[in-house]
């Protein structure tokens, strides 16, 4: 389980309800990244039966996601804008270490973290919402998220020992404090 170290505040709910449109097309981004960050790592550790098979999942998963977000965009008439970079996720990456093994579980601790905040953010959405819809839809993207997220640390667990997982899982929880607090708040995921 991951226990975020600083709480998604009104502020972020307040800018994401006052642009819903600008929020589905990041939220569309995030989950065709969230699906290819998830074939990457099969690509880079072919060797790791249990993550092939996970990342599989998820992967698939997060497209059906990515899916979904274009048809509630569909039904409002948006499409999918420019690819942007996402400062939250580039901060997180930049402290990620380098070499194979570091580099590795740095992944898949960074990947617990950020599906966390998802769920954390979900199901804020879920709560505030009036569709009916769209509230059940963030619902089960905030359990799906969730899930993600362990299974993200369940790998770290299986490839590496218990306190190299703690040590790293603490200090990048740390840093995801810091870069939430100081990005400026915007009608996005993150």
């Amino acid at each position: 389980m991951i226990d975020l170290r600083t709480a998604t505040g009104p502020a972020w709910q307040t800018a994401v309800l006052a642009d819903f449109d600008a929020f589905l097309v990041d939220h569309a981004a995030n989950e065709r990244k969230a699906s290819a960050v998830a074939l990457s790592l099969i690509t880079h550790y072919p060797d790791r039966k249990r993550l092939v098979a996970e990342m599989m999942d998820v992967a698939r998963e997060e497209l059906e996601h990515y899916y979904q977000v274009y048809r509630h965009m569909d039904a409002r008439g948006l499409t999918f804008g420019p690819d942007s970079r996402d400062d939250y996720v580039g901060s997180i990456r930049a402290a990620l270490r380098r070499g194979r093994e570091a580099y590795f579980l740095d992944r898949l601790i960074a990947g617990a973290i950020v599906e966390a905040r998802g769920q954390e953010r979900f199901a804020i959405l879920a709560d505030t919402l009036d569709d009916p819809s769209l509230q059940s839809f963030y619902h089960s993207l905030a359990e799906s998220e969730a899930r993600h997220a362990g299974v993200f640390l369940d790998l770290a667990s299986e490839y590496f020992p218990a306190h190299d997982v703690a040590d790293r899982c603490n200090a990048l929880l740390d840093l995801e404090a810091e870069i939430v607090e100081r990005l400026p708040l915007r009608a996005a995921l993150h």
